[in-house]
């Protein structure tokens, strides 16, 4: 009998690929995280300034035309302008020691930046209250000396201060310890010395990840709730910051005032997040 040749080519089956995903998988996950997002950012940032112009354009300006509104917007970047410049020198000087030293003690000193990422603002305030406050370690030598801190700018700005020294440190950290330090040694043997050397090698190599965590830091004091909750005691006209003010003007009914101001803070919120958007492609890119 004659052989029977069969002329189709076989058949190759492509191999599935171990990291794709079936099409129905795929709009399922994206579906999800999509509705999860605008259920839990996007619609309160939509009722937030629903309610806000409630009553039109004239009530939404109307709401900042008193005057403990404005102290607040007035406290709180005064706040925001002391802490911010601060929180930027440490976390320079931090990140440039665990970056280009070895030190026993450096793991303790890592944990210490990011120690405000783990303990609750509140208990921060509290701290304060313990060392600065009228029965605390160190209150009745400052009242002897004339010095309030607890319910005082000065004590809101230690509490901002604590919650928000992390961003910049550990942004950089990581990012100049990749970086390495070997342009910094060729310029030193080229005989710059220390500021040079920073502002001509360093200050360019890190200006992103720095502006990326000033931003982060700057949005954070603005928004900053408990610590300064409990260190400032409420005071209206004197230290109250916006999310103080705005749970005050909440809690006296004041609902389209509330949430007017709450809309600058929204506001706030996305310009960062468009700005951290920016300086994270520039990072990339860079």
């Amino acid at each position: 009998m004659a052989a029977i040749i069969d002329i189709h080519p076989p058949r190759t089956v492509r191999p599935r690929k171990a990291t794709s995903d079936s099409l129905f998988s795929r709009c399922l996950i994206i579906g999800t995280a999509v509705a999860f997002m605008g259920l839990m950012f996007v619609l309160p940032l939509v009722v937030i300034f629903q309610e806000a112009f409630r009553k039109g354009w004239e009530g939404f300006v109307e709401a900042f035309d008193d005057r403990a509104t404005m102290h607040a917007i007035w406290l709180t970047l005064k706040v925001a302008a002391i802490t911010v410049p601060l929180n930027t020198l440490f976390g320079l000087a931090a990140a440039w020691c665990v970056s280009r030293f070895q030190f026993r003690g450096k793991r303790f000193l890592t944990s210490l930046i990011e120690l405000p990422l783990w303990v609750s603002p509140v208990i921060a305030g509290m701290g304060y209250v313990l060392l600065f406050g009228a029965q605390g370690l160190f209150g009745p030598a400052l009242k002897e000396h004339g010095f309030k801190i607890i319910f005082a700018l000065p004590g809101i700005v230690l509490s901002t201060i604590f919650v928000t020294f992390t961003f910049v440190a550990r942004i950089l950290a990581p990012q100049m310890e990749a970086q390495g330090q070997a342009e910094e040694e060729a310029a030193m043997t080229l005989g710059a010395n220390g500021f040079q050397m920073f502002w001509r090698v360093t200050l360019p190599k890190i200006k992103w990840g720095l502006l990326y965590g000033i931003i982060l830091c700057n949005a954070r004091s603005m928004g900053e709730f408990g610590a300064v909750s409990v260190v400032s005691g409420h005071i209206r006209n004197k230290t109250n910051t916006v999310p103080l003010h705005i749970e005050v003007l909440y809690n006296e009914y004041q609902f389209v005032p509330a949430f007017a101001v709450a809309s600058m803070l929204a506001l706030l919120a996305l310009v960062t997040l468009i700005l951290k958007t920016l300086t994270t492609t520039r990072r990339g890119a860079a």
